[in-house]
């Protein structure tokens, strides 16, 4: 254990030395998470300006005087639209849905058709597209307010309108609909970990073979395994700081949320961020050892880069297994590495209570990947020929 600690202190100040690349991974890892948050919410904000502006554009709103009075009525302003709003939507400058009123609108309803009104808006135009259905349903709220008038008129109960009341009932509770927003934020918090242990375990196995400084640390008089455990040690250290920091982010994060709706929906407290912690410090280490596992075997940092893909992109796509199966979940869900946590981070956003054994099976899981794995890197060093 002696020889194990020396190996981690060496290793350890060797990866903080390294600033620049410890700066790119906190960059890259730790804030791009906060910075997708921020960029959500600006465009929720913007579309909640939208509409609150209140504001309907309509092409041929002269021909319509019943629909400009309810549309007043529901205090909304009344906007013409340009000659070329076709071109402009498609363009994305015009940022509102255009209502067209065909020429013979007040004669129709007089007549007792039903005149076509269309909502022209454009599918690349989001900003367009996401006020098109508030525009659809104030003109269903005009037809069923021409219908109730024209039934009264008549005589007839509006209530043969509605023989069926129906009724919703949400079981969620207000976390668990609010993890619908934060569910992003167990992935971003598993990419900045893996991507957070990569670079460590590849310079301090990979690396010092490429740079020569592998072989002498081996002529040491020191077991293979005190030698492993102190590298994958300090590479675990790294990746469970990352982690740290990763989950922390957050909560400054929920300050710069431009949206109030998101800010009320965006439940992430400390609690949240100290069993996120809990639940990665397995995975960290775990992944910190099966890609110095991986990296072993290459003799330059550039080849163990190419050989560690395929870990971080399975590591990046398990997480997905919950997207694809929207139903219950399974147990083994919970022996998958990074899908457990997934799993389990999710359970933390929804506000659920976390047992022991839903927390045991990942740790048990993780336990086992990383003995296997340093053993691995230990024989290797032992059998392989140094050169």
């Amino acid at each position: 254990m002696r020889d194990a600690l020396v190996v981690w202190r060496k290793e350890l100040v060797d990866a903080l030395r390294d600033r620049r690349t410890l700066l790119m991974v906190l960059v890259s890892s730790v804030l791009l998470g906060p910075a997708v948050l921020v960029a959500v919410s600006s465009l929720v904000a913007t579309l909640e300006s939208t509409a609150e502006r209140r504001e309907v554009v309509v092409a041929g709103i002269d021909a319509a005087p019943t629909l400009r009075n309810f549309l007043e009525r529901q205090a909304y302003h009344v906007r013409p639209a340009p000659l070329d709003y076709e071109a402009q939507l498609r363009r994305s400058v015009l940022p509102d849905p255009v209502v067209v009123v065909p020429a013979d609108f007040e004669s129709a309803l007089r007549r007792g058709d039903s005149p076509v009104v269309e909502v022209v808006s454009d599918a690349s135009n989001r900003r367009a597209q996401a006020g098109a259905a508030r525009v659809e349903r104030l003109l269903r709220g005009f037809s069923r307010e021409r219908t109730v008038l024209t039934l009264a008129l008549r005589g007839v109960s509006v209530e043969v309108l509605d023989p069926l009341q129906v009724e919703s009932r949400d079981l969620a509770s207000a976390q668990s609909r609010a993890a619908q927003f934060t569910g992003m934020l167990p992935f971003f918090v598993l990419m900045a970990v893996i991507y957070g242990a990569l670079h460590a375990a590849l310079d301090t196995t990979a690396g010092e073979r490429e740079r020569g400084s592998l072989e002498p640390l081996l002529m040491n008089p020191a077991a293979r395994w005190s030698i492993v455990a102190g590298k994958w040690g300090a590479v675990a250290c790294v990746s469970v700081l990352i982690a740290i920091l990763s989950s922390i982010s957050f909560l400054p994060a929920q300050w710069l949320l431009r949206s109030d709706t998101l800010q009320a929906m965006f439940r992430y407290g400390p609690r949240e961020a100290l069993l996120f912690v809990v639940l990665l410090i397995p995975f960290a280490a775990a992944l910190s050892a099966v890609l110095m596992a991986v990296a072993i075997r290459s003799r330059t940092f550039k080849e163990a880069q190419a050989s560690s893909t395929v870990v971080v992109l399975a590591a990046s796509l398990v997480p997905l297994a919950v997207v694809l199966n929207p139903g219950a979940e399974s147990p083994w869900q919970l022996w998958v590495p990074a899908l457990a946590q997934n799993v389990l981070m999710t359970r933390v956003l929804r506000g659920e209570a976390l047992t022991w054994e839903p927390i045991v099976v990942p740790l048990v899981g993780c336990a086992l990947l990383s003995v296997l794995a340093i053993a691995y890197v230990a024989r290797s060093l032992r059998s392989a020929a140094l050169k």
